[in-house]
């Protein structure tokens, strides 16, 4: 395995970039004999917890992998308290690894950049490509790829395929598959004819419809949404971490209701435009936090057997060996039941 640093810091507001670093530095340490990849959640995911997982002994032999979300949500003063200079070490063979998923109010404080540069890691921004400045990103990426595209055909490309760059590069690499694009030259000129034929309509398609119709208990939604996410060329590890990560905001969201907070005050605290919060609420409302916490367990479970069960150190599930579009859709099946 490549040589990790003490720390990453993975911030920005292309949430869709940052989800799959997170996966793919899992499956990373996971594929190390010895290596622990260790997701903090709750109390753990602040600087607190932070900073006692840090001077907790550890057994683990290999690589010791933390992987902290929400950071976007940390407050400077408590980075500072509790990780500050002199304040938290990180121990050899061991990579602490921050996510923020940045908005336009939400962001990493200056605090934890000072606690990643003084630990001589790692900062890595995704930011999103602004729209208007998708079309000019297109055309370089497809060039990068052997392609040659015109403006109207990016922006074609844009309008079936959708904004978010990690599926348009996806399509770009399968358009250069299909014109057998050449490694150098002045690359293979790509259609609007080749773009409809090839392209994936995906633009409607997001992650969040399949972690939605999960939340409602809708099966047969659930399964449609990941079959066509399927056909977008999106996998599991991909999917995992925002289908968990929307169940984790509906427990919360179910268990604040339970304890009488108004429902108006939960949906304040939503990070999502008006009509998706309030249907996100109606699901919240009719779903039982024992199922959402099911629902969890279920995900949990799924990840695990989708890379072989024993490759965590579990025992092997007897569904491990089972191919992941079949893992994927027993899952659903359980949690809608």
């Amino acid at each position: 395995m490549a040589e990790l640093r003490a720390a990453y810091l993975i911030h920005g507001d292309d949430h869709g970039a940052i989800a799959e670093r997170r996966a793919r530095l899992r499956a990373l340490v996971e594929r190390e004999d010895g290596g622990s990849a260790e997701a903090l959640e709750g109390d753990r995911a602040t600087p607190a917890g932070l900073a006692g997982e840090l001077a907790a002994m550890t057994l683990v032999l290999g690589r010791r992998v933390l992987l902290v979300d929400g950071v976007e949500r940390w407050r400077g003063a408590d980075v500072e308290k509790h990780l500050g200079a002199g304040a938290a070490e990180i121990a050899p063979q061991t990579t602490v690894a921050l996510f923020a998923r940045e908005e336009q109010r939400a962001k990493a404080p200056d605090a934890v950049h000072d606690f990643v540069k003084r630990a001589r890691g790692q900062t890595i921004a995704q930011m999103n490509v602004k729209p208007w400045e998708l079309p000019k990103w297109v055309i370089a990426q497809g060039a990068s790829l052997g392609l040659a595209l015109d403006p109207a055909v990016a922006k074609a490309l844009i309008s079936q395929t959708g904004e978010r760059q990690q599926r348009l590069v996806r399509e770009l690499e399968k358009l250069a598959l299909f014109v057998d694009a050449p490694a150098g030259g002045d690359g293979v000129q790509v259609t609007a004819e080749d773009v409809e034929a090839l392209a994936a309509n995906s633009g409607e398609w997001r992650t969040f419809a399949l972690a939605d119709a999960l939340l409602g208990g809708d099966e047969r939604a659930a399964t449609a949404a990941y079959v066509r996410l399927r056909e977008q060329g999106e996998r599991l590890a991909g999917l995992s971490y925002s289908i968990a990560q929307r169940l984790r905001d509906a427990l919360a969201a179910a268990l604040e209701l339970d304890a009488g907070v108004p429902a108006a005050a939960v949906k304040r605290k939503l990070r999502m435009p008006t009509r998706a919060a309030e249907r996100f609420m109606r699901d919240v409302a009719r779903a039982e936090p024992a199922r959402l916490r099911a629902a969890l367990v279920t995900i949990a479970d799924l990840e695990l057997d989708s890379r072989g069960g024993a490759a965590l150190g579990a025992s092997r599930s007897p569904d491990a060996s089972l191919h992941e579009d079949t893992l994927v859709l027993r899952a659903v099946r359980r949690i809608c039941a």
